[in-house]
């Protein structure tokens, strides 16, 4: 999967050429705190046996923050606020923009590359599909396979709210290395999104695989885990950048 970064002349020229903006806004300030706080004890970061908790009304001890778990594996947790955007409008984002990385780009466009889905189809349902992406974290190029799946897996019912859950894995090789979740909930002035990443440790398999060979990949996975700073701070601007300009998005090109 070839690709390149930002938008070029021809990219401008196409109907979505006019949401690109390369020029993002800055961290909100709950993030930036964050940030400047560094990392934080893995008994306060969500714990992934309790994702349930995320349908609960208020807020978790760390709605914002990242840090290293005992088993060796990583958790990042982003709260984006979202005036003017309602969740249903992130359920159409996500089975929209797969299918053409131009869409893409206009996520993160200093960080996506490339994007399709890995059934070669267009637009639709995101659930049950992967998406194989290119993209920077920070300075390192990664290619994830996102493997979406229905809420239920990880015993998510919402009822007016929208919640995305994926599979991360790899684009190169059959090993999976954690779950996302991204939790939409109404507000008063429109939306925020609760962003959880929890990766490497127990969750590092082989797919198709066993213990033993569970076993044997985990030392390498844990190798490739991305800097979960980096990850805080891609997912933190991904999310606040669309957020800004999805109304509009959503209007342009929904087509119920």
């Amino acid at each position: 999967m070839d690709g390149y970064l930002g938008y070029r002349a021809g990219d401008r020229d196409t109907p979505v050429g006019t949401f690109f903006n390369p020029e993002m806004a800055s961290l909100p300030r709950h993030v930036v705190e964050a940030l400047e706080h560094g990392p934080q004890a893995g008994p306060t970061l969500p714990a992934f046996d309790g994702v349930a908790e995320l349908l609960a009304e208020g807020y978790q001890q760390t709605e914002s923050g990242y840090g290293r778990l005992r088993d060796g594996g990583i958790c990042v947790s982003v709260r984006t606020d979202m005036p003017g955007v309602s969740p249903h409008m992130w359920a159409w984002w996500f089975g929209w923009h797969g299918s053409d990385s131009r869409r893409y780009k206009l996520w993160h466009p200093r960080a996506h590359v490339s994007a399709q889905w890995s059934d070669g189809d267009g637009d639709g349902s995101y659930v049950g599909r992967t998406s194989l992406v290119g993209e920077y974290l920070g300075s390192s190029f990664t290619r994830p396979a996102i493997q979406f799946v229905e809420p239920s897996v990880l015993g998510l019912n919402p009822a007016d709210e929208v919640t995305i859950c994926a599979r991360l894995g790899s684009s190169d090789i059959p090993v999976d290395v954690g779950w996302l979740v991204h939790h939409v909930r109404p507000t008063p002035d429109g939306a925020e999104m609760r962003s959880r990443f929890w990766m490497g440790g127990r969750h590092v398999a082989v797919r198709k695989g066993n213990r033993l060979t569970d076993a044997a990949i985990r030392p390498i996975a844990a190798r490739q885990l991305p800097d979960p700073r980096d990850l805080m701070v891609h997912c933190a601007q991904e999310m606040n950048h669309l957020a800004g300009f999805l109304p509009a998005l959503h209007s342009r090109f929904n087509d119920g």
